[in-house]
């Protein structure tokens, strides 16, 4: 569940304006019509002058002149289309035209078709290497159309002219940053501040780089400038939100996230972002709330349809959570984090055999493998399959050789295919690692009572004494062990330290009965056995001869 950003740098204002129409100088024998559309223009009657002067085209005046008038209207009316058309046949008609390319690329700008508009403005200079604007819209240009590297040329070029224009300056830190060199971009737009210290795009494209370096100190700089300037700014709402994010602040996090998601309520990363700061917080209702938004904006987002899962698995709805970890892999069958959480879900629900395929299918690669990898091997523990068992619990330890659990289980698996040898090693580093471990004792202590080494299961019930375990099992095992080995005396308090912890422990009782028999005491011994056939009278089957084997 991570922060997602959604900023992005912001990008360059358009090229600047057409040339005004009173700068147009109109060949004598064009004044009549080009007069009367300038007296419409004075008038405001736009639409009216360029029907004008459309009329007198299509009459077949070619003069220059008139399509320079046209082209102005149609961009003062915001026909860009219009005024784009219209400047190109002039700039065909004409090719060193003082204006036409230059305006061309003005409108081409506008239309956001930035390859046309460069193309013009590269022309517009050639046509008139003084009109220094055409190198500004030319870089401009060329940072729209993805050739941030191309436009430092000729907008290095412009500033050398002049070098306190404010959108050259812009333009340049902004090629700058989008090719890297963050440094001198800085620089740049520390000179566009100093100009204008209200400038909102320098100040996002500063937090936005910031956050892109991970430099949290100036994020915090540049966004607190930025919500001076604009409290509203969803840059420096989203940059302070990261930084809440940074310090574990979710609370914060998640207030300037809904606020984001409630001021443009179509944007993913924002309900996302709501999502993650809610989790967090074990907000786990107003997350998945936040995640069923993300996931109904992109729909294809496997992390939206995940981490819904995961909050609706906290709130311990099992079917949602299977249902959205479900969305997950059908958009991303590979997906680590989904397959180990739906297995989890499976077995919550019963169905180990489906669980266990999922664990199966995640990837060596991911974290969640050695996890899957230990799930998979006690599911196969679980119904008998004790030597793939294994070797899913080595695979455990060949990532992570320090996992006790695993070489415990290991060693479980082990034993109850027979290989003793494995299993004592297994359960011995399990001991190395944990020397509290109880359990890999009491595996140590059952191989030997296996293999009737009872100098060893002695020593290992022993240990477990001292480790603080007080079952009546193993004050009754000791017991027998005692006995096995002569040591009656032994036996004796060790069988009456289990019916201390049980005291209608019938076996306990038989045994405890036969060591007194043996050190002489006979009605001791009687009466033990007789409170031992009182609370289980089967064993008066084998009241001559005592348990052979250990009590599990």
């Amino acid at each position: 569940m991570e922060y997602v950003s959604g900023s992005q740098t912001n990008g360059m204002p358009m090229p600047p304006g057409v040339t005004a129409i009173t700068d147009i100088k109109y060949p004598k024998r064009a004044n009549k019509t080009l007069s009367k559309a300038v007296s419409l223009h004075l008038e405001g009657k736009l639409e009216g002058a360029a029907r004008l002067l459309s009329k007198a085209i299509e009459d077949g005046e070619q003069d220059p002149g008139l399509y320079a008038a046209l082209g102005h209207i149609q961009y003062e009316m915001h026909d860009y289309e219009a005024a784009a058309d219209t400047y190109a046949t002039l700039s065909e008609m004409e090719p060193k035209h003082r204006t036409a390319s230059f305006n061309l690329g003005v409108c081409r700008g506008n239309l956001r078709q930035w390859s046309d508009a460069a193309a013009a403005f590269r022309r517009a200079f050639e046509a008139d290497a003084t009109r220094s604007e055409s190198l500004l819209g030319l870089g401009i240009t060329l940072i729209h159309d993805g050739q941030p590297a191309e436009a430092l040329e000729p907008l290095d070029k412009y500033l050398s002219l002049y070098p306190n224009h404010e959108q050259a300056l812009f333009g340049h830190a902004v090629a700058l940053q989008q090719t890297g060199k963050h440094a001198a971009a800085v620089e740049q737009y520390r000179k566009v501040l100093a100009r204008n210290p209200r400038c909102e795009e320098a100040l996002s494209n500063l937090v936005a780089m910031f956050l892109e370096k991970k430099d949290h100190e100036s994020v915090r700089r540049y966004a607190d400038m930025l919500s001076e300037i604009q409290p509203e700014s969803p840059m420096a709402t989203e940059a302070l939100a990261a930084l809440a994010f940074q310090d574990g602040d979710y609370a914060t996090a998640a207030k300037l996230c809904r606020a984001l998601a409630e001021t443009s309520p179509d944007r993913f990363e924002h309900w996302f972002n709501l999502g993650v700061a809610c989790h967090k917080m074990g907000s786990y209702e107003k997350a998945a709330q936040a995640y069923q938004q993300a996931a109904g904006l992109d729909p294809g987002s496997a992390q939206a349809h995940l981490n819904l899962g995961v909050a609706q698995q906290e709130l311990n709805d099992l079917a949602g959570a299977r249902v959205s970890y479900e969305r997950a892999l059908n958009i991303d069958p590979a997906q680590s984090g989904a397959l180990w959480n739906l297995a989890l879900v499976l077995e919550q629900q019963g169905e180990r055999q489906w669980a266990e395929k999922l664990y199966a299918r995640i990837n060596e690669d991911t974290p969640e493998w050695c996890d899957a990898s230990f799930r998979l091997g006690y599911l196969r523990l679980l119904r008998g399959d004790y030597a793939d068992s294994a070797a899913a619990f080595e695979a455990c330890v060949l990532q992570r050789p320090d996992w006790p659990e695993a070489h415990l289980n290991a060693g479980i698996a082990y034993a109850r295919t027979g290989d003793g040898e494995r299993a004592r090693a297994s359960f011995q580093e399990a001991l190395m690692l944990r020397p509290d471990s109880s359990d890999a004792v009491r595996g140590l202590a059952a191989l030997a009572l296996e293999h009737e080494d009872f100098d060893d299961a002695y020593q290992q019930h022993r240990r477990l004494i001292e480790l603080g375990e007080h079952s009546p099992e193993l004050f009754y095992n000791a017991g027998l062990i005692c006995q096995k080995r002569g040591q009656t005396e032994d036996a004796v308090t060790f069988y009456q330290q289990a019916l201390g912890e049980d005291p209608q422990f019938a076996e306990a009782l038989l045994n405890l009965g036969h060591a007194l028999m043996s050190l002489g005491q006979e009605d001791d011994a009687r009466s033990f056995w007789r409170r031992a056939i009182r609370e289980k009278p089967e064993l008066a089957q084998t009241y001559f001869e005592p348990p052979a084997a250990p009590v599990a």
